[in-house]
This record gives structure tokens, C-alpha cells and sequence, in this order.
């Protein structure tokens, strides 16, 4: 099966599994009509097209296609990237947080990430906590990797046009998904296994207590990777989410080498 053409066709990891699960599940019609469609289309015209966006792929069948990743329960079938692929290959630490990350998220990063030797730091391009976190990378040399919930076509939010620009000259920016796909919230949830996917660890700076960041904290946590969190303000509603996690076992941060000694 053309890994390409089944992700054009908008088959999901999940219903892949089905695909390659030998006749032990039943295809739906709906995966059955997405398969048909995916033989039908021009293989040549979609790499075609996505050189002339300047965006390349890679398929899990691929060498460059991280080892981390390949383990997840359900990973994607295809990266879209543009920036330097190579970056895969690298030790990450994903770092994740509140869009509504207060000044505290800024200094703890500019803190702790110049510690990070040999780290690149992935997360997900949003507002707050996640653009701190690239931005912060970026200007102490760490390599950044940024995971889009949408095709390559599409930017969200308007704020982080600027840091996702930057990260397709200098550093890389993935999505599982054609540069057409739009914006859809549930996307939102399923790139958040990417960031997890790729990271041998997670970190949370600050977080309310029904956070989306914590979701890919417990994602980080059932692929067996390590999960941080930054103590808080007890009264402040951004560590209700990282004070809650680091009571139920989460590695408390307060300086790299805590991150450091587990790589």
C-alpha cells in the first residue's frame, strides 16, 4: 500500500492498522471508499505538488523516519515537513504549556534551556507556553522542532506566523497531515502523541487544571517517556495542572541538569 497516496486520501493511522491487520478487522465503508480513491490517484502529481510548496515527506517506511516515533501506538503515516529533516535525528525534549503562560513560563525557560546540551526542543507552534519555548531554543542555539495540527497550507494562530517562519530556515516544522488540511479541534488532541512520540521526555512550564498540555503529558506517559513538571505558585490558576501532576509523580523541575541527568 503507497503510504502517500492512503494519507492523501485521508486514511487515519488508526484505520491504516486495520488495513494492515491482515482481514482481523473489518474495513468500514468509509475506509473502503478512501482506499479506492487512494488508487486512483496520480502519485507523480501530488510529489509535484508538494515540491512546488517547497514541502517534503517522509513515510514510516523511510530510513530518516524517527525510531521514537515509530513506537507510538498509533503513528503517523507520513511526515510533510519543511526545514531541516535531519533534526529527527536528534535527542528531543518536548516542552509544552498554557496558552495563557504567565511571565514565569519565560524565565524558568531561559533558565533551564541553555542547560539542555545536545537537546532540540519540540512543541506544538501555539500561542504562550509553546512559542516561549521555540523563541527560547532558537536564541540560545538549540535546534527546534515545530508539530502542526493542520497542513502546511495553513497557519494557526496569527501570532506565531514570525516564529514558524524562522523555524522552516533554521530549524523544522512537521505535520502528519497535506498542506490542505484545515483547522479542526480534534486535530489539536492527536498532534499532541506526535510531541510526545518524538520526545524522550516532556515538560510542563504551567498549566491550568483541565490543561491540553497535560493531555500530552499522559501521552508522554504511556509511551514510557519521562514527564516533568515546573512547580508553582500554589494559588495561581497556570499551576494548578503541573502542581496537580507533580503530586501524582511527575519529575519536579527547577534546573536542567533534573532534565539532564536522565538523558
Amino acid at each position: 500500500m503507497d503510504l502517500l497516496r492512503l494519507s492523501f486520501a485521508g486514511v487515519t493511522p488508526h484505520e491504516y492498522k486495520v488495513l494492515a491487520g491482515g482481514g482481523k478487522m473489518e474495513a468500514s465503508r468509509g475506509l473502503r471508499e478512501k482506499v479506492f480513491l487512494a488508487k486512483g490517484m496520480d502519485r507523480g502529481r501530488m510529489t509535484g505538488m508538494l515540491e512546488s510548496k517547497g514541502v517534503g515527506h517522509i513515510t514510516m517506511e523511510d530510513a530518516e523516519y524517527p525510531a521514537l516515533l515509530k513506537q507510538i501506538y498509533d503513528p503517523p503515516l507520513v511526515l510533510y515537513y519543511r526545514g531541516d529533516i535531519s533534526l529527527l535525528e536528534k535527542r528531543m525534549l518536548g516542552i509544552v504549556g498554557s496558552r495563557k503562560a504567565t511571565a514565569y513560563t519565560r524565565i524558568v525557560l531561559q533558565n533551564i534551556i541553555p542547560e539542555l546540551h545536545g537537546l532540540a526542543v519540540v512543541s506544538g507552534l501555539a500561542y504562550g507556553a509553546d512559542d516561549m519555548a521555540h523563541n527560547t531554543a532558537m536564541a540560545h542555539g538549540l535546534d527546534t522542532v515545530g508539530v502542526l495540527a493542520f497542513g502546511h497550507d495553513i497557519h494557526y494562530p496569527r501570532s506565531t506566523r514570525d516564529t514558524r517562519d524562522r523555524m522552516e530556515r533554521d530549524g523544522l516544522v512537521i505535520s502528519e497531515y497535506p498542506p490542505d488540511v484545515q483547522i479542526a479541534k480534534w486535530r489539536f488532541v492527536a498532534r499532541n502523541r506526535i510531541i510526545a512520540g518524538l520526545s524522550m521526555g516532556v515538560l510542563v512550564t504551567e498549566a491550568e487544571a483541565k490543561s491540553g498540555s497535560l493531555i500530552t503529558l499522559d501521552m508522554a506517559l504511556n509511551e514510557n517517556r519521562h514527564t516533568y513538571c515546573v512547580p508553582g505558585n500554589i494559588h495561581a490558576p497556570q499551576s494548578k495542572g503541573t502542581n496537580g501532576r507533580l503530586r501524582e509523580g511527575a519529575k519536579m523541575v527547577l534546573s536542567g541538569e533534573d532534565i539532564m541527568e536522565d538523558f
